[in-house]
């Protein structure tokens, strides 16, 4: 018995290809997918801003509905869709045929994918829809087909050819799909304002989700905070510094923190004044004004900040100015 990759080497043996020869063909497939890309740019009009304007007035869900890879490519729409803010899912052409269409609401928006435009599953669910009225967007390659003539608004995304050496994969007109529901996506973030703390909430597992809703206060040291005055000796700051295991010593005069002393400086102190600094007060050898930011900032612009000032080390203060930790660039 012949088995199946028996049969495929038999009629497709194998062609002898060089390294260079595979990564020319890699190189032209890229440059290809980027020049449909930039003719798909040129050709964005009004018809892109009634789709999101459609999509922004709509009282309920987004559906995304497509078969094969245009299907597998809407489940990735509505996936970006859903996490940035608009309330979407992909359906099924076929198994909307067959009973899911129960899934549908009136105030539904429904995005319908077919480079052809002529699919059948989707074509066949154009009466129901039509009878529930809902507002439809064809996503289509060909403007004059059965799908865009009767959807409300038609989204272009057709190629000269598929990328595909025999121009029969959907190649380059998935890049297509794929680009225009992200561009639809962004689109629709930028006119809802959607801001990092929004994406925070629909994604709350991961380090991306702890990253983006916690807060200064959830990480700082708050305990058993190590303070000194300025008159304190650098002996009795190494202790401190030393009891207080995070490499810094608050100095404090009338409630206020008015300069840090690290590690950092506690090595440039050796360098410049060697065994001398020994004799000296926190008041000489303090960082003044240190940085200091409030408990309740997201930590990720506390990075942000400890970064653009290339330090490593905040002190955290209270909305009444009153100094209640320490953040560290590592603390997370």
């Amino acid at each position: 018995m012949v088995t199946s990759t028996e049969n495929l080497t038999n009629v497709t043996p194998l062609k002898a290809t060089s390294n260079e020869q595979l990564i020319e063909s890699a190189r032209n497939t890229l440059s290809t997918q980027a020049q449909a890309l930039h003719s798909l740019s040129s050709r964005i009009d009004d018809e892109f801003a009634n789709a999101v304007n459609l999509i922004l007035e709509g009282k309920g869900r987004t559906i995304i509905c497509g078969m094969g890879k245009s299907g597998l490519i809407g489940k990735k729409i509505a996936a970006t869709f859903a996490s940035t803010g608009t309330p979407s899912f992909s359906l099924h052409p076929g198994e909307a045929f067959h009973g899911d269409l129960g899934m549908v609401q009136a105030n539904d928006i429904l995005i319908l994918i077919s480079y052809s435009g002529e699919t059948e599953e989707l074509i066949r669910l154009l009466p129901s829809l039509q009878s529930f009225g809902n507002t439809c967007i064809a996503m289509v390659g060909n403007t004059s087909s059965t799908l865009a003539k009767h959807c409300q608004c038609v989204l272009d995304i057709g190629v000269d050819r598929e990328v595909c050496p025999n121009n029969l994969a959907p190649t380059t007109s998935t890049t297509m799909t794929t680009a225009m529901g992200d561009a639809l996506a962004v689109a629709l973030m930028e006119s809802r304002n959607f801001q990092p703390q929004d994406f925070a909430r629909f994604h709350p597992g991961g380090s991306l989700g702890r990253k983006l809703l916690t807060r200064v206060k959830d990480l700082m040291h708050k305990d058993n905070l190590p303070f000194c005055s300025p008159t304190t000796p650098l002996t009795e700051a190494i202790t401190l510094m030393t009891q207080g295991r995070m490499g810094v010593v608050l100095i404090q005069q009338e409630q206020k923190v008015v300069g840090i002393f690290t590690d950092g400086d506690l090595r440039r102190a050796m360098l410049s004044s060697g065994a001398s600094m020994m004799a000296q007060t926190m008041s000489e050898l303090m960082t003044r004004n240190p940085k200091t930011i409030n408990e309740n900032t997201l930590i990720v612009n506390a990075e942000e900040q400890m970064l653009r000032d290339k330090i490593t080390l905040l002190v955290v203060i209270n909305n009444e100015q009153d100094v209640v930790g320490v953040l560290e660039i590592y603390d997370r």
